[in-house]
């Protein structure tokens, strides 16, 4: 199809996926080129489609009228998502749909969108409608204020998850522990990685070229981009109303790969530039020292061979998880009590101690590793051995902690 028809597809770009420095250039003076460009990658969508575009178009309309544009990027949804988004363009002139036969991924279509895009604002949104539309306005409005990205975020106040079971919050957290653990300066500078819903100065990203796998494209974004001030956005991901989820196993180990390919292909690993919370590390650090004393008592009485003289491996279990409980108390109480007060209800308590333990267990795994290290191979003394892995250990801790734990993970 011509491009200059109505109701005509754009060309889906070709080559690598690099982003343009400027809009591309339009032959017609007389059009107006938009500020935000905002991009709905689409697979089998058409029971969403009709009503993504109309709460977009109402609201944006009344933000800012004449200054958006929203691209469908569609990968030949056998549901005819692309037909119907196509017969949308009459009734809403700022809408533009790319429709991709041979291409197909959520994060090579952001780009291919992007690529096509004319503002100076790259944004994305979900078509599914679990990114409520009305948070949009919020980004908007913290990029007006000078933030080079503004990001929703299910983890920070007024962010959280409707309805997930378990299961599915505990591999989210994990494969954001994961990210933390192999690509710290760039997960470490926002609360939720895996957002799909953002927006980014063109500026920030122009140049780069991106080589995403799977749908986490925001990884991408601060990765290879030189992102500066960021924004967070707190939204509640919402269950689907129409439409099945494409969530699977199969996101999960792109997402892995992803994660080792960025890690190994780029030096600009991201800049980190986010406030160290020295108050909170030293109350962090005040707690750990409290638990250091249950912890030497606790394995003096258990290990040494003038008491129970227990294993040193067993004994330093039994020590270090009564020391995890003793923590948890003084930090929900007083080191993280700004989001503790949220968070009253006995269940949610229950749920903060059980994250805490998890990763303080894991923490407890080093120690345990660490101790039998330098015990057995560098220093023959268990209490020098000890205090060097429980300082090992403090700090994975905290930096877990701070990412992970004590957040609003859940709004009614």
């Amino acid at each position: 199809m011509n491009n200059n028809q109505p109701n005509s597809f754009l060309v889906v770009p070709s080559g690598s996926l690099k982003i343009l420095s400027l809009p591309p250039t339009d032959t017609d003076e007389n059009t107006n080129h938009p500020w935000l460009s905002l991009i709905i990658p689409t697979y089998n969508e058409a029971a969403n489609i009709d009503k993504i575009i109309n709460l977009l178009s109402q609201m944006l309309d009344e933000y800012i009228p004449d200054k958006y544009e929203l691209i469908v990027v569609d990968d030949n949804s056998p549901d005819g998502t692309w037909k119907i988004a196509q017969s949308l363009m009459v009734q809403y002139p700022q809408l533009r749909v790319m429709r991709r036969q041979n291409e197909r991924g959520l994060s090579s279509a952001v780009i291919r969108g992007w690529q096509v895009a004319k503002g100076s604002i790259l944004g994305v949104i979900d078509a599914d409608l679990q990114h409520p539309p009305h948070i949009l306005l919020q980004l908007l409005h913290s990029i007006e204020e000078n933030a080079d990205l503004a990001v929703a975020s299910r983890h920070v106040e007024g962010g959280g998850v409707s309805s997930w079971s378990f299961a599915r919050r505990f591999l989210s957290r994990g494969a954001q522990l994961l990210g933390l653990i192999i690509l710290p300066r760039v997960l470490g500078r926002v609360s939720d990685p895996m957002s799909g819903y953002f927006m980014v100065r063109r500026e920030c990203i122009a140049g780069a070229t991106m080589n995403p796998v799977g749908y986490k494209i925001l990884l991408e974004v601060i990765g290879r981009g030189k992102v500066g001030k960021i924004s967070e956005v707190g939204y509640v991901f919402s269950e689907r109303k129409e439409g099945e989820s494409k969530v699977t196993w199969k996101q999960y180990v792109e997402y892995i790969h992803h994660l080792l390919r960025l890690r190994l292909s780029t030096g600009n690993l991201g800049r980190f530039t986010q406030k160290f919370p020295i108050g909170c590390f030293i109350r962090f650090g005040l707690v750990g020292l409290s638990g250091v004393f249950v912890d030497m008592a606790l394995l003096y009485l258990l290990s040494d061979p003038s008491t129970l003289a227990l294993p040193l491996t067993r004994s330093k279990i039994i020590a270090g998880e009564i020391a995890i409980f003793n923590n948890f108390f003084w930090n929900d109480a007083w080191t993280f009590a700004d989001v503790t007060i949220q968070q009253k209800q006995g269940g949610q308590r229950l749920k903060r101690f059980l994250k805490f333990n998890i990763i303080c267990l894991a923490g407890l795994g080093l120690n345990v590793l660490i101790l039998n290290i330098v015990f057995n191979l560098i220093i023959p003394n268990r209490y020098i051995a000890n205090l060097i892995a429980i300082a090992v250990a403090t700090m994975w801790n905290f930096w877990v902690n701070l990412k992970l734990s004590w957040r609003v993970t859940q709004v009614k």
